[in-house]
């Protein structure tokens, strides 16, 4: 399997099929890490590709990863969510491709506002390091009441709630396109994810 053969790529409305798909790609992957995520509907994704915020990649005809993004606080705000990539197509760096894909449309379509993402993922919080993300505290990301509803759906959105929504076992990253971070200072992913793996320890404990 090589990379080369895979077409990344805006969605178009006609991947719209592949929602249930991508619906169970997510599931399946939160399950794998043993991390909560935010639950998605076929209705949600096919919007997202229908809009034009999504990203696809395809081997011919199979879908074998996507990601999309969506503005928050009047377009101050633009979050890049849904990072899933087929388990038989990991390790060609296929994340990677879909990030910098899922990062130029978030640009172009968004120029002037601020790129955020929350995750538990080392490999997404590498990714976002790579592209001039740094990691901040969740006082620093928007503060769209309907973007933090979207939570509801994750196994931890107890502790959120219970920390006023200052903190949870995911790590808050912001891509500032007036402050581009320099490569030298871009932050340690490994570093962000030991700190996640001690909120963890110190929440179990309670």
């Amino acid at each position: 399997m090589n990379i080369k053969d895979i077409t990344v790529k805006f969605a178009e409305p006609a991947e719209a099929k592949y929602a249930e798909l991508i619906v169970r790609l997510i599931y399946e992957s939160a399950l794998q890490r043993g991390t909560g995520i935010a639950k998605r509907t076929p209705e949600y994704i096919a919007q997202k590709i229908n809009s034009g915020k999504s990203v696809v990649a395809l081997h011919g005809d199979r879908l074998v990863g996507f990601s999309y993004i969506e503005s928050w606080g009047h377009g101050d705000f633009v979050a890049t969510s849904g990072l899933i990539v087929d388990p038989e197509y990991r390790h060609l760096g296929l994340a990677g491709a879909i990030k910098a894909k899922t990062f130029e449309l978030a640009r172009l379509r968004f120029p002037f506002a601020k790129l955020f993402s929350i995750t538990t993922s080392l490999p997404v919080m590498k990714l976002n390091s790579k592209m001039g993300y740094k990691p901040v505290t969740f006082s620093e990301l928007t503060d769209d009441e309907e973007f933090w509803q979207g939570c509801q759906g994750c196994k931890n959105y107890d502790i959120l709630q219970r920390n006023n929504r200052r903190m949870c076992l995911c790590t808050g990253m912001l891509y500032d396109p007036k402050q581009p971070l320099p490569e030298a200072e871009r932050p340690n992913p490994y570093t962000m994810k030991l700190k996640n793996t001690l909120k963890r320890v110190l929440h179990l404990k309670r």
